[in-house]
């Protein structure tokens, strides 16, 4: 606690306490600053302990901590296997039938989405740090670079490019969440809050399911567009294509496939129906297709898969200035949705099962994988939501089930692809809607609208723009409302009065504790932010105005207010214009007659108020307090100083 100043600025040493504010403390510029940036880019210290080890260990540490295979590896054993085989043949079985439906949503060739379930994963195995995330090509990744590309590049027009395109975006992709990774930039991540990505992911499987119209009723022609407008006029532009044979197949398919999802939610134990429901769906649809000669009668298929592993690509990436941009466009703004997303979802099941993922790795581990994969044939690949969640389910120990998995790939791929040529667009469209219904998360707008009306505006300012617009400008608009709304909280912080409690022992704010008293001829504000040069201007004000509205609160009461404090706790640090606005603020209420007071302040803050003499110089060392109630003991005990002077004097 600091002291009180008697006459003649004298301490006053009856309210002298054991504990006062170190002022004196004061870090060099070269350990604030590694301090900092510390805390910025390696806020979990993955290389804690480090320092102790020799450098051999040290060097396997560091190895084991960029590939976490080496970690795990020697630790394995034949138990775990049994259960990572269950489980990377179960996502096997999805991953064939979402492999294919999601290359046609890319308006890729189908073997391209089997070719991404055999590369990724094997790396993924090496450089991934879940143990419950499962590796394949993703819905909303899948339409946003179609809807980016195509733009440039129609696929109609030139379907080699178009393809070109997609792996350099993947490569691009690959880059940039490996250089995120590498150097801790994962923070920009965090710009895609939650509420942005469930309204993104809602407005685009909304229109996803209604793109699925096409392959639903059999259509051949359909807009490249993503609008709702420009897809339900294309829908019924091309009436004349639509096929009763495709619907009433689309229909039957739908309704198993749901009822299969509706019995994994009542009998958890039956999560594998589910599944591998979409895989009975392409096995049974191209066995019909085959027998009734589906393509002659109004059921389109899938067409011919050529046999063999992933060819190389690393020819085919293009870094021409024609089309460079709009690979980097494609790739950067893919990349980091995806990432977003395979992020959270390790992080949900990871939680699950009281795991931690290194979100950083996490970015290197799908930047390689990417990297290796335009390389190989292969477009943008994450960690799905739907595919993680049943990897989770069947039991997954390592990500050794993504192995089995790419090994099972491997073998379709070998000798088993051509097979599926007669698998009907009606049964990919069919998976593609009953996956898509998960994404429109109705309770979730409903929980944000009750919870945080400006989460809800951000929530639907991506759905909307999504729907209505573009994809990119949806994502834009929710991105922008979120960095409006995290300026906002800097530019106009919340300040608060408190009031005591509990005989003076506690303070709290009096608009959230009604009951909470007053002291007399004191007002004690608490500060809860970094005060820059962003809101200097506000805080200043908004301090005033508190004395303003103090003091004539004061009068009615037949009381004068002598001491204001300044509760700066909740202040993480000051730039020099906090410092020039506090300065302001105490020779205002210094013409008043009114003392200034601090408390609590933190060491960053502590360390710039008094290198630049603000404390010296103005408030004074005795004017510094550890808390709140130091402080009004040291006013109390000035002010019956003060009056017992003038009864004596009198």
């Amino acid at each position: 606690m600091g002291t009180a100043a008697g006459d003649g600025g004298r301490p006053l040493g009856a309210v002298a306490a054991e504990h006062k504010v170190n002022l004196t403390a004061q870090r060099p510029f070269s350990e604030a600053l590694r301090t900092g940036l510390a805390e910025t880019f390696f806020p979990d210290d993955p290389f804690r302990g480090f320092g102790s080890l020799p450098p051999a260990e040290r060097a396997w540490g560091g190895l084991k901590y960029f590939v976490p295979v080496l970690e795990w590896a020697p630790r394995y054993t034949l138990g775990k296997f049994k259960y990572d085989l269950l489980a990377g043949v179960t996502i096997a079985s999805l991953a064939i039938p979402q492999g294919i439906s999601y290359a046609k949503l890319a308006n890729l060739p189908p073997i391209i989405g089997l070719y991404s379930s055999f590369v990724p994963p094997l790396l993924y195995a090496v450089f991934g740090s879940s143990n419950n995330l499962a590796v394949g090509t993703v819905a909303a990744a899948s339409l946003l670079l179609a809807s980016i590309i195509e733009a440039e590049v129609p696929r109609e027009d030139n379907p080699e490019l178009y393809l070109q395109i997609f792996y350099t975006a993947a490569f691009f992709t690959g880059v940039i969440q490996t250089a995120l990774g590498v150097f801790r930039l994962g923070l920009i991540v965090d710009f895609l809050s939650r509420s942005t990505i469930t309204g993104f992911m809602g407005g685009t499987a909304a229109i996803i399911i209604l793109q699925q119209l096409k392959g639903m009723l059999g259509m051949k022609h359909f807009t490249s567009k993503t609008d709702i407008i420009s897809v339900v006029r294309s829908i019924f532009l091309y009436r004349d294509e639509w096929r009763w044979q495709s619907a009433v197949l689309g229909v039957c398919f739908l309704l198993f496939l749901l009822l299969s999802k509706k019995l994994r939610k009542k009998k958890p134990n039956l999560f594998w129906v589910s599944a591998i429901a979409p895989f009975m769906v392409v096995i049974i649809g191209g066995i019909f297709a085959f027998l009734v000669k589906g393509n002659e009668h109004g059921i389109p298929i899938v067409g011919d898969l050529k046999k063999g592993i992933n060819p190389l690509s690393i020819s085919q990436l293009t870094f021409t200035d024609k089309h460079v941009k709009t690979a980097v466009k494609a790739g950067f703004l893919s990349g980091i949705l995806a990432v977003a997303e395979g992020i959270a979802v390790g992080r949900s099941l990871a939680l699950i099962k009281n795991e931690q993922i290194d979100g950083n790795k996490e970015m290197i581990a799908f930047g390689i994988m990417n990297i290796a994969g335009s390389c190989t044939s292969c477009y943008l690949t994450t960690g799905p939501f739907s595919k993680s969640a049943v990897n989770f389910h069947a039991g997954c120990r390592t990500p050794m089930s993504n192995v089995v998995m790419s090994v099972c790939i491997m073998l379709v791929l070998l000798f088993l692809a051509p097979l599926f040529k007669y698998t009907p667009l009606v049964a990919l469209s069919s998976i593609i809607v009953v996956a898509m219904i998960g994404l429109i998360k109705v309770k979730e707008f409903l929980h944000l609208y009750r919870v945080d009306k400006f989460d809800f505006c951000i929530c639907m300012g991506a759905f909307v723009g999504v729907v209505f617009f573009t994809m990119v400008i949806g994502l834009g608009a929710s991105i922008g409302l979120s960095v409006i709304r995290a300026l906002l909280h800097v530019a106009r912080p919340t300040t608060c009065k408190l009031g005591s409690m509990a005989g003076g022992e506690i303070f709290c704010d009096v608009r959230h504790y009604p009951h909470a008293r007053s002291i007399p001829n004191v007002l004690v504000l608490q500060l809860g932010s970094p005060i820059y040069f962003v809101n200097a201007g506000y805080l200043r004000e908004r301090i005033l105005r508190w004395v303003e509205d103090e003091e004539s609160a004061s009068k009615t009461d037949g009381q004068d207010l002598q001491y204001v404090i300044l509760d700066l706790g909740g202040v993480s640090s000051i730039d020099n214009t906090g410092i020039g606005m506090l300065g302001e603020v105490h020779k205002s209420l210094d013409r008043k007659g009114i003392t200034v007071a601090l408390t609590n302040p933190r060491l960053e803050v502590t360390e710039k108020l008094v290198l630049s003499g603000f404390i010296r110089d103005k408030v004074g060392k005795e004017w510094v307090f550890l808390t709140v109630k130091d402080a009004i003991t040291a006013f109390r005990y000035g002010l019956q100083r003060s009056r017992g002077k003038e009864q004596s004097e009198v």
